[in-house]
């Protein structure tokens, strides 16, 4: 054989063996820090998944809606606050009559039977605490913040405004307006409800403030008759809520109002009792 031959037949050389480890090793580093820019991307959408689903089991979402009415509020619509801790969406946070959870469910069990992986972001790390108008996750990069509302008040503090009248529309006027008695029922923010009850003025208006978003209970009660009307209204926040209230009688058509009651409509004196005398 000759040395042309020798040569042909020759392996690769040391310094091309180690320049192809190089060149592997460099596509390899490439490919890792690629596949991890990958994973941490798809971290990052869990993690915000997984917020947008805390967000509506403290605070409801506002797209489930039944006959043209939102119908739910999570935790803050059935308390009258928002959580103090991550646990109070699955456990009950002290033996709250108005609490009807869990609101919150995690995909997998722990062994000690509770649901934890919830209040992980997908790099395991813990989320900061509930309570306030934000929350963050801080386990990647950079730090990814949830907003579930603008402000406190549009979540706790909103407005409802009333007009109180009778079949005809007319108001209670001066001589009813303190028998008549709105009452609105609310969860109070540790477990119970509040009752808050306002007359209406002589023209039949009434506003109830500080009101928490939610479903609540409103009564309006003529205490003359005891004619009572009870309805849900539906507290969304950030609302400054108006409804008109109609009792289906002319149940305190004034003296003098002629035709325009029905017929068997009790006459009120001044004083507010009912006469003998009907329309």
């Amino acid at each position: 054989m000759d040395k042309k031959s020798y040569r042909q037949q020759a392996g690769y050389t040391l310094i091309e063996m180690v320049l192809v480890l190089v060149i592997i090793s460099v596509l390899a580093a490439v490919s890792m820090k690629n596949l991890g820019q990958v994973d941490d991307v798809a971290k990052t959408e869990e993690t915000k998944l997984e917020m947008d689903q805390l967000t509506y089991a403290m605070v409801g979402n506002q797209v489930l809606v039944s006959a043209g009415k939102r119908i739910d509020y999570g935790y803050l619509g059935d308390v009258g606050a928002l959580p103090t801790s991550w646990d109070d969406l699955t456990i009950n946070p002290g033996g709250y009559t108005t609490w009807d959870g869990p609101y919150m469910r995690d995909r997998f069990i722990s062994a000690l039977g509770a649901d934890n992986e919830f209040k992980l972001d997908a790099w395991g790390k813990g989320y900061s605490p509930p309570g306030g108008i934000t929350f963050q996750a801080t386990g990647g990069i950079d730090p990814i913040t949830r907003q579930i509302s603008a402000n406190t008040s549009n979540l706790l503090y909103n407005r409802l405004n009333l007009t109180v009248t009778d079949l005809n529309f007319v108001p209670p006027g001066p001589d009813n307006s303190d028998s008549v008695r709105l009452v609105l029922s609310y969860p109070d923010g540790v477990g119970g409800i509040r009752t808050k009850i306002v007359h209406p003025s002589a023209n039949g208006t009434a506003r109830f403030d500080s009101i928490p978003i939610g479903i609540h209970l409103l009564q309006t009660i003529f205490d003359q008759t005891g004619d009572t009307l009870r309805q849900k209204i539906n507290i969304d926040p950030g609302q400054d809520y108006y409804a008109d209230i109609q009792h289906f009688a002319t149940i305190w058509a004034a003296a003098g109002a002629g035709a325009g009651g029905l017929a068997g409509s009790e006459i009120l004196r001044p004083d507010g009792l009912g006469s003998a005398a009907t329309l």
